[in-house]
């Protein structure tokens, strides 16, 4: 079966909207700014209808990072470095609470963008349950086999883990 143009399109752009999913406070979320960004409004448009639709955005759709969150998110990506001075906390969505942006928004793109968005959070969710499911049968075939491939499991659990946070150079003295 043949894609059309639009399509793979879509796959690129469902591609980006899962690099820009974080995981905050255990969560995958996005941010406010990147969501605006998607569905085509000003972050400022985007948060005045939230505080206009408040109950449709319980915290389990939508939070306010903290202020130690939002420097660390600053530190760790370099496109965040504008919200370094920013005063105002930046608000994360879920799944859900992205979805429910499309609706209050009420826009034909934002109802078009939150198809990939939701795409991109199920994918992302389906890559994890995929890294858990090698992890069990790793591990039930370590128990299986003797210690004569015990530097294999070794070595493949160590290619599992994400690396490790490089050491910050010290400024100054």
């Amino acid at each position: 079966m043949a894609k059309k143009k639009g399509e793979i399109k879509n796959v690129g752009l469902q591609r980006e909207i899962g690099r820009r999913i974080l995981i905050v406070r255990g969560k995958r979320v996005m941010m406010d700014r990147d969501l605006a960004e998607l569905y085509n409004v000003s972050t400022k448009r985007l948060n005045e209808q939230v505080k206009r639709n408040n109950e449709r955005f319980p915290e389990d759709f939508m939070f306010k990072l903290a202020k130690n969150e939002k420097d660390e998110l600053v530190a760790k990506c370099d496109r965040f470095k504008t919200l370094k001075h920013s005063s105002s906390l930046p608000n994360v969505f879920t799944e859900h609470g992205a979805l429910m942006l499309a609706n209050v928004l009420k826009s034909h793109i934002a109802m078009e963008i939150s198809i990939l968005v939701v795409r991109a959070f199920i994918q992302i969710r389906e890559i994890l349950s995929t890294h858990a499911e090698l992890q069990r049968k790793i591990d039930s075939m370590e128990k299986k086999y003797d210690a004569k491939f015990q530097v294999v499991f070794t070595a493949i659990k160590k290619l599992m883990e994400p690396p490790p946070d490089k050491p910050k150079r010290r400024i100054g003295f």
